[in-house]
């Protein structure tokens, strides 16, 4: 089996599935045919960048991180929809709330992206400062927040 081939089936099947373990992900590649040992798994995890991330129920499962594609983009704003509870610009810097444990998720997808506008991040439990080149800069970060925040997020 090429790694390309198995490596393609464990995106297809962590974007299918909402897998937790490396054993599910073998007993998922098995029934698609696909027989891998879980060092093999193992490697191909940190090849792909695969992490785990918590749902919205708590629960942790695989995600697939594809820096700088036009999904990644979509994640990101997904992300920001699904996780941002409230934000403020300082200066040349934006402070973004989110909801518990998301606050590195969404920190590693705007790394990722490496944005213009973005000259690094610092994130912690809830809590990410996005850190700009400039005040213009930190006011364009700001409206994307403002464009794609979900204002009926409330933080408890």
């Amino acid at each position: 089996m090429k790694k390309e081939v198995r490596q393609s089936k464990i995106e297809q099947l962590i974007n299918q599935y909402s897998i937790a373990t490396q054993e599910e992900l073998m007993a998922r590649l098995k029934s698609a045919g696909i027989v891998a040992t879980q060092a093999t798994i193992s490697r191909d995890i940190r090849e792909m960048q695969i992490v785990k991330q918590q749902d919205a129920t708590g629960a942790s499962h695989y995600m697939v991180y594809k820096a700088g594609n036009q999904n990644e983009r979509q994640r990101l704003y997904r992300s920001i929809s699904e996780t941002v509870t409230n934000y403020q610009r300082v200066r040349f810097m934006t402070i973004v709330h989110t909801l518990p444990s998301y606050a590195n998720m969404l920190a590693a997808i705007i790394d990722d992206l490496d944005l213009d506008a973005v000259a690094g991040t610092l994130a912690g439990h809830d809590t990410i400062v996005l850190i700009s080149p400039s005040e213009p800069d930190a006011e364009s970060v700001l409206a994307v927040f403002a464009r794609y925040a979900n204002p009926d997020l409330s933080e408890e």
